[in-house]
């Protein structure tokens, strides 16, 4: 990220500024190969945009979605009552993620112990970019594109959150083709409630070949997500099935950049 401007909390407390908002990295976006170019993607966007936001960096800590989903309730207390201490001593009011695990557990499970803030899920921020005119989708880079969606589980059906993700597609001048279970009546990528990562039981088919089958099915050019675990999990399951020349799976926030060239 050497080349980016990614300011962290630390540096800007100590040059007496105040972001407007905080950029919830994650754990899959700090360390994840793949989910680091969801992370690069969405910050050039941001500055882009001339967003001022910041990080945490090396202050960051995991949620504590996985030990929570896992049922260690402790763990997952102390994960989020550290992060609850350094969010409330930046007093932080505002985040933004890309993960809808991070985004769930900030958003739903952090005001019990302490930690209010307002929580968006990066489709909706790029959604909200876009309607300011804060930045604007140019060319057709996706033109005549049919590009399908998978609804993560805890940005769709957790929170509700399911037309800003189809609005962006739709300003990219994509087809938006929709699985025969997506919103509402989604299918899980099998990478939930922690299952991302522990080996999968036995059983007669793994949950991502089901969904990316599914995917398959409304033959897309791009499969579309908005959560990292997703990214993997489709992503697996497109070379499974021996696509991957065909198929590509991007995150809304590449998808964006790409379109604008960033």
């Amino acid at each position: 990220m050497s080349e980016l401007k990614v300011p962290t909390m630390a540096e800007m407390m100590a040059s007496g500024q105040q972001p407007d908002v905080l950029f919830w990295v994650g754990c899959a976006g700090s360390f994840d190969d793949r989910a680091k170019k969801i992370t690069r993607a969405f910050v050039k966007i941001l500055n882009e945009a001339g967003i001022n936001f910041a990080v945490l960096g090396t202050e960051e800590s995991c949620s504590g979605d996985p030990a929570k989903r896992a049922g260690n309730e402790f763990l997952f207390q102390m994960q989020a009552m550290g992060n609850i201490q350094v969010l409330n001593a930046y007093e932080i009011k505002s985040i933004v993620t890309t993960c809808p695990h991070c985004f769930n557990t900030l958003k739903n499970e952090y005001p019990e112990l302490g930690g209010n803030y307002e929580v968006k899920h990066h489709s909706t921020f790029l959604q909200e970019l876009i309607n300011d005119g804060k930045i604007t989708i140019e060319g057709g880079t996706f033109k005549g594109q049919k590009i399908t969606f998978h609804d993560p589980c805890y940005l769709g059906r957790a929170n509700d959150v399911y037309e800003a993700p189809r609005s962006l597609i739709e300003k990219l001048d994509a087809e938006l083709v929709e699985m025969k279970r997506c919103k509402s009546n989604g299918l899980c990528c099998g990478a939930g409630g922690a299952q991302m990562f522990k080996e999968a039981e036995k059983g007669d088919k793994e949950i991502n070949v089901e969904r990316t089958e599914e995917a398959l099915e409304s033959k897309p050019d791009i499969v579309a997500t908005g959560c990292p675990f997703c990214m993997t999990m489709m992503t697996d399951g497109v070379k499974i099935k021996e696509k991957e020349t065909e198929v590509k799976v991007y995150d809304l926030a590449e998808l964006i950049a790409k379109a604008n060239d960033l």
